[in-house]
């Protein structure tokens, strides 16, 4: 939709995803993505973590499915999707605003780490057939049902 806040974010996952159904049927999954910058100190020479955004994200239907079966806590993983404001009055009474994340687009971030993508069939998916193993010619499935974490933090040398 036209004049969406379209927003891409990269880091790791606070906790492992949510997954519920809505009252409708439809299947949504909520998880906190953290993303911490890193700045180079001069004086020190060395690297220093700046303060955290904690964007909070929520999948839907299929791709909702797919993220509670492949992400993990403290795997680092990119996500696009439209970001939107929601105001709401807390049980204290207090009012309330949040930004979240309502994702198109997520996998994980192959900085740090290998993955394992599996194609899943059925459904639409963008064209390609289902059954398909990407990054795996032999078609095996991937030895563990998810893949490694991401290290929490880069190494302290990489910028």
């Amino acid at each position: 939709m036209a004049g969406e806040t379209i927003l891409t974010i990269v880091g790791n996952l606070t906790a492992d995803p949510e997954i519920r159904t809505t009252g409708g049927g439809a299947p949504v999954v909520n998880f906190t993505i953290a993303s911490t910058p890193r700045n180079h100190n001069r004086q020190s020479n060395q690297w220093e973590d700046g303060p955290a955004l904690f964007m909070r994200c929520s999948c839907w239907n299929d791709m909702a499915q797919h993220a509670a079966q492949s992400l993990a806590k403290g795997m680092r993983v990119i996500a696009q999707g439209r970001l939107s404001q929601r105001s709401y009055q807390a049980q204290d009474g207090t009012n309330r605003t949040v930004m979240e994340l309502t994702v198109d687009e997520i996998g994980p971030s192959l900085r740090y780490a290998t993955a394992q993508v599996m194609k899943q069939s059925g459904g639409n998916h963008g064209g390609y057939s289902g059954g398909t193993t990407y990054g795996n010619p032999a078609g095996n499935p991937p030895a563990a049902p998810r893949p490694t974490a991401a290290p929490a933090q880069p190494p302290a040398s990489d910028p």
